[in-house]
Parts: structure tokens; C-alpha cells; sequence
């Protein structure tokens, strides 16, 4: 089959002294689905950038459509007909989705105006014709993240890239809306396209792609058909090891409750119920697992628990003290510790150092802070010992985390709210965008804090960690708890669906023990 690109030894090696790419070679087919996997840190982006003009290699060729091409910036590679949707959104907050559709192609009205009209319209023909459903006239900084993706797939899409590079774009959908891409790439594909489709999901890999790239420490391991791979062989030529994809074994006990929250209902701005009289309760030394389509009122809930939002009714005890209308210091203070769905939005400062996110929290307390100055040595030598604790690969501490891969990141979020000593730990999407050996690593974080004693309130839009984690499940639906599962090693994803889509419900149910 002809290619459509071809990348000879490429050589990538930043001004840090770290190597991207070492030798990296591949041939990307036309009109095809060309998966490149690996472990965060792999050197998967970094080459996409290369591709894409956003940063230059120091070795090696690239051949498009048979000819070679040095493109020296985005704008080249779109006028070439080569598209790339980020793993960290590249959009303007302030801007609404139409804006942002049609930014750099803006249809005017007279030679200065923005013709708005047009450009909703724009919009509203691209969103019907790839079946992504996207609301023209509202800010980016409105919409959840899921729907922030969605312009951006659109937006690459209505600019006609022939090779569409798809940088982690399912980390931030829900499972019907990855549905809904996949069957959009494969009529893409049917149209000519060819699509290079990045994923930490092996099951996404096998599902869509036609081939497969396995990078590891820099370099290109295999490429493969995807029909001679299935998902252990792409993870263990991934990490260099077996990789656990069994459920975790129930807690041995559980104590008293740490968390409760009682008839908690939020109404918004717009006068919508979106959490209507929730209630549950976590205990310590077990995962209460919340499961549900992304969208039903999760991230209001976590908001909720977080102080960063204030419900409208109800109240939320911390090992029974009522913590409603406390602000998030004051929360954490409680020994309450929150891994973030959205890592760049409420995660990490991404200018500032890995030392100063680390620390942001407790920056005030010893040993970190002496009268009135910070002690960097202290700070320096506990954020190494994170760096090193939980596998966080960069140049250094004081690199900015910027600088960092996605999952890197994810990474020091997950070390610095696991290492606060916490008694309570709010996760939400812990392992949304990081390898399937971050994962694991993870996962078995949260059994051991969970094995020793702490309670944890899991939110996930992936339906296998919530099935793999947790010990109770409860299913979220139109914001109102439909169902309770007391033990979640005898449930399947099927079984969990139909509540899960709105179709069954219990009436009365509650996320307590004894209900």
C-alpha cells in the first residue's frame, strides 16, 4: 500500500539534554488508522510535534506524499493538508465555539467584522456532519471538558487535514462520545483520510486502529498489524513487562464513615437542578466507585466536596463535622486530598516549578516554611524524593511542569495529593490521559492507601477502572443517584449500563451501607 508519510531516523534531543526521539523510523499507510503507543515520557508527542512544525529535529528526514518537507511551523503543515488535535487543549477560553471554529479563517463581514452568523453556521455544518454535537453560541470557558475536545476535533477536521494526527483524544470523552469519533474516523478514512490516533486505551488500539507503533525509551519498538496484536502484547512491548489487568481484591475490613453527604442538591445560575438530593457515605478502607456518563452532575458533585462550588442544600460531614461552605484550604486542612479531573485547569500551575506545585498546600507548614521564608533545601530534597516515589521523569525539580509530558503531570498531581496525608481522597479521573504503566502504578497507590485505612471517593469516566478499583459502586444519572451496588466484584460494565443511560433506576436508593 502507497504511504502517505515516512519518517527516517529522527532525532530529537532537547536543550535540557533530554532524548526524545533516538533513530525513530515508521511508515504511516494511506488511508489508514495508525495507532503510536507508549509510556508517557516514549517520545509519541514529541515526534507529532516535529511533524506538526511546532518544534525541529536535529537528524533525520520526513517524507510526505513521497517528497521531503522541513515544516517549520503549523501553519505550513495545515496548508500541506496535515491537521493535529493536542492532548492539552489549544483553544481560546473566551472565545465562544464559532469563534474558535473559524479563528485564522473568519468570515467577514465587509473587510473588518466578523460575520457571526456565518461563522455559527459554519459550525453548526460541521458539528451535523461528523456527528459531534457542539453548542456554537457558548464561551470555551463554559463548556465541561469533554465538549472543549470536541471543537477541537472539529476544528482540525473542518480546516480538510488529509493526515489528521489525534494526540489523546479520547482522554477527556465519554465512552458514547469515543463511539461516536470512532465511527467519524472510519468514514474519514473511507473519504481518504489517514488518521495517526495516540491512546493510552489498548482496547480503543485494537478497536480502531489497522496498525500499531510501540515506542519505548525513545525508540520505535515494532510496528505491527493490529489483528497480531491483542492488548497484553502491546502492553508488555510498552513497559518490558506483564502488566495486572485483574480487579483488586476486596478490602480485608472497613471501619466508620469518613465521608457523608446528605440530601446534597446544587440548582446553577441557569436555575437548572443539576444535583438533586445526593447522599452517600465512604468508609474508611474502601473505594466507593461513581459511576455514570460524563455530564450527570460528577463535576458539580466534586466541585461540591471540594469547596469549590457551594451547594445549594444538603450537607457534607468530614468524619461528621459539617464542612459545607468551608473553602478548599480549609477542606484540605481536614485531611480531604482531590485529584482533579482536569489536570491543567485546577491541577497544576504549569509555569511554575515541579518544587512550588508540590508544596502549594502546605507551602505554610513545617518543614517547609521557617518564620518567614520558605526552606528550599528542605523543599528541594522532598520533592525529589516525590519525583523518585512516584516515577516522574523530568530534567529536574525546578523544571517547569510545562515541560513535562501529560501523564508526567498527571504524575505529580497524584504524588502531591497522595503524599498530604490524607484521610479522604476525592478522585476524579486519577488516571484520565497516563500510560498503562502509570496506571497500574495508580491503581495500586489507591489500594494501599485504601488498605490503610483511607477513604476514597473514586469519579471515572472509564467504566473498567471503576469496575477494577472500587469495592461499592453507585450510578449517577440526570444528577440524582439511581443505583447501588454493595459489592462490586460481582458486577459488570452490562449490568451497570442500563442504569447508567437512564433506563433503570431504584427508587429510594442511597450510596449507604445500610440503606
Amino acid at each position: 500500500m502507497e504511504n502517505i508519510l515516512e519518517v527516517k531516523n529522527i532525532l530529537k534531543i532537547y536543550e535540557d539534554g533530554v532524548i526524545a526521539n533516538k533513530d525513530v523510523s515508521m511508515d504511516i499507510e494511506k488511508n489508514t488508522i495508525h495507532a503510536i503507543v507508549g509510556e508517557n515520557g516514549a517520545g509519541k508527542t514529541t515526534l507529532m510535534k516535529i511533524l506538526f512544525g511546532i518544534t525541529k529535529a536535529q537528524q533525520g528526514e520526513i517524507l510526505y506524499k513521497g517528497k521531503e518537507i522541513k515544516v517549520k511551523n503549523p501553519h505550513e503543515a495545515i496548508k500541506l493538508g496535515i491537521g493535529m488535535v493536542h492532548q492539552h487543549l489549544m483553544l481560546a477560553p473566551d472565545l465562544t465555539v464559532a469563534e474558535n471554529m473559524v479563528l485564522g479563517v473568519e468570515p467577514l463581514k465587509g473587510k473588518i467584522l466578523l460575520d457571526t452568523d456565518r461563522a455559527i453556521e459554519i459550525t453548526q455544518q460541521v458539528s451535523a456532519e461528523y456527528g459531534l454535537d457542539v453548542p456554537a453560541n457558548r464561551k470555551i470557558k463554559d463548556l465541561p471538558i469533554g465538549i472543549r475536545q470536541r471543537v477541537e476535533i472539529l476544528k482540525a477536521l473542518f480546516r480538510n487535514a488529509e493526515l489528521l494526527i489525534l494526540d489523546e483524544p479520547t482522554s477527556v470523552l465519554t465512552p458514547q462520545e469515543s463511539e461516536i469519533l470512532f465511527r467519524t474516523l472510519k468514514e474519514l478514512k473511507n473519504h481518504g483520510k489517514t488518521i495517526i490516533f495516540i491512546s493510552h486505551k489498548l482496547k480503543e488500539v485494537k478497536q480502531i486502529a489497522d496498525r500499531v507503533t510501540v515506542m519505548r525509551d525513545a525508540r520505535v519498538i515494532t510496528t505491527k498489524d493490529a489483528g497480531d496484536l491483542t492488548e497484553h502484547d502491546i502492553a508488555y512491548l510498552m513497559v518490558g513487562r506483564e502488566i495486572s489487568f485483574d480487579r483488586v481484591e476486596p478490602p480485608k475490613k472497613r471501619g466508620e464513615p469518613l465521608l457523608s453527604v446528605h440530601n446534597l442538591s446544587y440548582i446553577s445560575d441557569e436555575d437548572v437542578r443539576v444535583l438533586n438530593n445526593i447522599s452517600f457515605e465512604v468508609n474508611s478502607g474502601e473505594i466507593l466507585g461513581l459511576a455514570g456518563v460524563e455530564g450527570n452532575g460528577q463535576t458539580e458533585l466534586v466541585q461540591a466536596l471540594t469547596g469549590l462550588l457551594e451547594p445549594s442544600a444538603g450537607e457534607i460531614l468530614i468524619k461528621g463535622e459539617n464542612i459545607k461552605g468551608l473553602n478548599p484550604r480549609e477542606i484540605r486542612e481536614r485531611r480531604v486530598a482531590h485529584i482533579p479531573e482536569d489536570r491543567m485547569e485546577n491541577g497544576v500551575a504549569e509555569q511554575t516549578t515541579l518544587e512550588e506545585n508540590f508544596i502549594v498546600d502546605r507551602y505554610y507548614t513545617p518543614p517547609f516554611s521557617k518564620r518567614f521564608s520558605l526552606d528550599w533545601k528542605k523543599i528541594t530534597a522532598y520533592s525529589n524524593e516525590l519525583m523518585k516515589c512516584f516515577n516522574i521523569l523530568a530534567q529536574s525539580s525546578r523544571a517547569p511542569v510545562s515541560s513535562l509530558s501529560g501523564g508526567n503531570i498527571q504524575k505529580v498531581v497524584v504524588a502531591r495529593e497522595l503524599s498530604s496525608d490524607p484521610e479522604v481522597i476525592i478522585a476524579a479521573q486519577p488516571t484520565r490521559g497516563i500510560d498503562i504503566g502509570s496506571e497500574e502504578m495508580v491503581h495500586n497507590l489507591l489500594k494501599g492507601v485504601r488498605d490503610q485505612g483511607k477513604a476514597i471517593f473514586l469519579v471515572s469516566a472509564d467504566l473498567d477502572e471503576i469496575l477494577k478499583l472500587s469495592t461499592r459502586i453507585i450510578v449517577i444519572y440526570n444528577g440524582e443517584i439511581v443505583a447501588h451496588f454493595k459489592d462490586a466484584a460481582v458486577i459488570s460494565g452490562k449490568e451497570l449500563g442500563p442504569y447508567m443511560l437512564g433506563v433503570k433506576r431504584e427508587e429510594g436508593v442511597s450510596g449507604k451501607i445500610h440503606s
